[in-house]
């Protein structure tokens, strides 16, 4: 079974009642779940109780580190049902605890007024240093095996970071990406399946640009994490076709970083934005 394949089977949620979900998480030898995994099961288990519109933002509080043990249950509040907007609630918990809160607002397509911002300058070709190649090499340095079957050196995704995001190298990189997306294989044509994809990816390299705004690597020893995440959907997309994801950190100050990040398709559209609230703690 391919990564993809393999993420799309956790995706495939288990209906345990008429807005109670249950999901899977994949064997890993980490101590916590990856958020992502868990954003983009909320954002299906949301999906699943509305009919026919699209998702447009999501708003998502990480409150506990998942085990990646256990199951993770997904209770959805039918909050609105209104006749352009439906809203839901999601509530991830694991024994009894809530360890995700994710608010998700879904809109029928409207026509109205158009405008973006400009696509950054140059060729819109897919390029950079492979996220998996750059993982594997830099733990490989510090003499370690990347873990087999773990899905954060292997991922559904592939991710090529121009200039590559240097994560050990101290005094290099930069707190701004510029990365290339694309499922690791084929997606089924369903909208919303790509954007719960597209949701899992965005929490994989976003916080790394708040931890590169200070020029430190991982051989120095800190702990990171997704404090809060949103996003948002401005028009439909396929990932299939690759997407330009541009990142950059906006500050840092106690021990948190906020970083923003846009999604461009190849013809240079808007077509998601994201935001991220990490935990940057340095030393032991």
């Amino acid at each position: 079974m391919s990564t993809i394949q393999k993420l799309l089977h956790y995706l495939d949620l288990e209906r345990l009642d008429r807005d109670l979900f249950r999901g899977e998480n994949p064997p890993s030898k980490r101590p916590r779940v990856f958020g992502g995994h868990v954003l983009g099961q909320g954002l299906v288990a949301a999906q699943r109780t509305v009919d026919g519109r699209p998702a447009h933002s999501l708003h998502a509080y990480f409150l506990r580190p998942g085990n990646p043990k256990l199951p993770t249950v997904f209770e959805v509040d039918r909050i609105r049902d209104g006749r352009s907007f439906t809203t839901r609630r999601v509530v991830a918990r694991q024994n009894g605890e809530a360890i995700l809160n994710m608010s998700v607002s879904f809109q029928d397509a409207t026509e109205g007024l158009e405008y973006q911002m400009p696509p950054p300058p140059g060729a819109m070709e897919p390029e950079g240093v492979p996220y998996q190649e750059e993982m594997r090499s830099g733990l490989e340095r510090l003499g370690f095996a990347p873990p087999e079957g773990d899905m954060l050196f292997d991922p559904p995704v592939e991710i090529r970071t121009v200039g590559g995001m240097c994560f050990f190298d101290e005094g290099e990189g930069s707190p701004t990406f510029r990365s290339w997306i694309r499922p690791c294989g084929d997606l089924p044509r369903d909208p919303a399946l790509h954007q719960a994809v597209l949701a899992y990816a965005s929490d994989m390299t976003l916080g790394g640009t708040i931890i590169k705004a200070h020029k430190i690597s991982v051989t120095q020893g800190f702990l990171s994490a997704s404090i809060d995440h949103a996003m948002w959907f401005h028009r439909p997309f396929d990932l299939s076709e690759s997407l330009l994801f541009t990142q950059e950190c906006v500050v840092t100050h106690g021990t948190r970083g906020f970083a923003r990040g846009t999604f461009f398709s190849r013809d240079g559209s808007v077509v998601a934005s994201c935001t991220q609230e990490g935990l940057l703690r340095v030393g032991k």
